[in-house]
C-alpha cells in the first residue's frame, strides 16, 4: 500500500528558511553568516519545515523483512542508527532546536525502521566515528551518505538506496566558469571533508596534474572542514576557489543563494567509475538481508520516492537496493 506524502505543516512559530541557513547553526549565527538569507526553501523547488516535529514520511511493516532480522535486534524493539546530523542539508543536518537531526537520511532511516517493525533511535555520530559506533554495537547501522567500497566491504555489509553524485562549489563571482576534468583544479584553494571517497578522488587529480607537469592545488594539498558552515564561509570570502562534496547539498546551496554560490561541475562519487550510497552494518551481524527488503518495500509502495523527492534527490536514485553491489575498487 502506498502512503501519501505528508507535507511538513508551516506552523505560524515555525519559520520556513533555505536550509542553506541552517547550516550556520553548527557554528555561527545568521548575523555573521553571509550563506543565511530570507529566502523561502520553495525558491529552490522544495518546500521543508525545519521544526523537530518532522511528519516524516512512513510505510507499513514488511513481513518478509522482519522475517529476516536477526533475532536479538527483533527482540530489542528498536533500530539504531547512527546519522551524521549537522553534516550539511539536505542530506543532514539540525531542525530549529539544534538537537534533532532531520534530512534525507534520517527519513531513509525512518523507512527502514518502519519496514522492519521496530522503534528508530536516532545517534549523531562525527564522520570519522562511524566505523567505531557499528564496530563496538553502539549502533546497528549507519545512514550518512556512505559510499559502498570494496575496502570498507571487508568489515560492513551495505544495502544500497542512492547513487553517489558529487559537486564542485564556487561564489557567485569566482572565475572559475567549470571543472569538469584534473587540470581544471590546478593552482586552485580546494576544500574537501577528510576520509571521504571525494577526497580521494581529489587527491587522485592532483596527482594526475603532477605527473602532466600542471599546477598542484595551491598549498599542495586540500584545506580540510568538518563543517559545512564553514565551507559555505570560506567559499563566499574567496578563502577557498572550490569545495567538492555531495552535489545534493552544494546544488541546494547554489539554488537558495544564487548571488552568492554556484555549482561549477559534477561527478559520481566513484569516479571514474560508478558508486552507490547505502545503508552500513556490521559483517556478521546478518541484518543487511532484512535492511535491503526493507528498503525494497519502500520502493514498491513508493515511499522511497516521496522521500528522495521530498529532499529534491529524485535524480540520484536507483532502480532497486542490493545487499554489498559491487564496490568502489581498493586502491593501491
Amino acid at each position: 500500500m502506498n502512503v501519501p506524502f505528508r507535507r511538513a505543516r508551516l506552523l505560524t512559530a515555525i519559520a520556513v528558511v533555505p536550509l542553506l541557513a541552517l547550516a550556520a547553526c553548527a557554528g555561527s549565527s545568521a548575523d555573521d553568516d553571509p550563506a543565511a538569507d530570507s529566502t523561502p526553501s520553495k525558491a529552490a523547488g522544495l518546500e521543508i519545515s525545519t521544526s523537530p516535529d518532522q511528519d516524516r514520511i512512513h510505510t507499513t511493516v514488511a513481513d518478509d523483512a522482519v522475517a529476516l532480522l536477526p533475532a536479538d535486534v527483533k527482540a530489542s524493539g528498536v533500530f539504531k542508527v547512527a546519522t551524521t546530523a549537522g553534516a550539511a542539508p539536505p542530506l543532514g543536518f539540525l531542525a530549529d532546536d539544534e538537537k534533532t537531526p532531520i534530512g534525507n537520511e534520517t527519513d531513509i532511516a525512518q523507512l527502514v525502521a518502519d519496514a522492519l517493525g521496530l522503534k528508530l533511535e536516532l545517534e549523531q555520530k562525527a564522520w570519522a566515528d562511524w566505523p567505531l559506533a557499528l564496530q563496538s554495537g553502539d549502533v546497528d547501522a549507519v545512514i550518512s551518505n556512505v559510499t559502498v567500497t570494496e575496502e570498507r566491504k571487508e568489515l560492513y555489509d551495505f544495502s544500497s538506496y542512492r547513487n553517489d553524485q558529487l559537486g564542485w562549489i564556487t561564489s557567485a563571482s569566482s572565475k572559475v566558469k567549470e571543472i569538469k576534468e584534473p587540470k581544471d583544479i590546478a593552482g586552485l584553494t580546494v576544500g574537501v571533508s577528510s576520509g571521504t571517497n571525494q577526497e580521494k578522488i581529489l587527491l587522485a587529480w592532483n596527482e594526475q596534474n603532477i605527473k602532466d607537469g600542471l599546477d598542484p592545488i595551491k598549498g599542495g594539498e586540500p584545506e580540510y572542514y568538518e563543517a559545512y558552515s564553514d565551507v559555505l564561509l570560506a567559499v563566499q570570502s574567496g578563502r577557498l576557489d572550490t569545495y567538492v562534496g555531495p552535489n545534493a547539498s552544494l546544488a541546494y546551496s547554489a539554488a537558495t543563494a544564487p548571488d552568492q554560490f554556484k555549482v561549477v561541475g559534477t561527478l559520481n562519487g566513484g569516479w571514474p567509475l560508478t558508486a552507490q550510497i547505502a545503508v552500513a552494518t556490521l559483517k556478521g551481524s546478518d541484518l543487511a538481508p532484512a535492511v535491503t527488503a526493507a528498503l525494497q518495500h519502500a520502493f514498491d509502495d513508493g515511499t522511497y520516492a516521496d522521500v528522495l523527492a521530498r529532499w529534491g534527490l529524485t535524480a540520484e536514485a536507483i532502480e532497486k537496493p542490493e545487499t554489498n553491489p559491487p564496490g568502489l575498487p581498493k586502491t593501491e
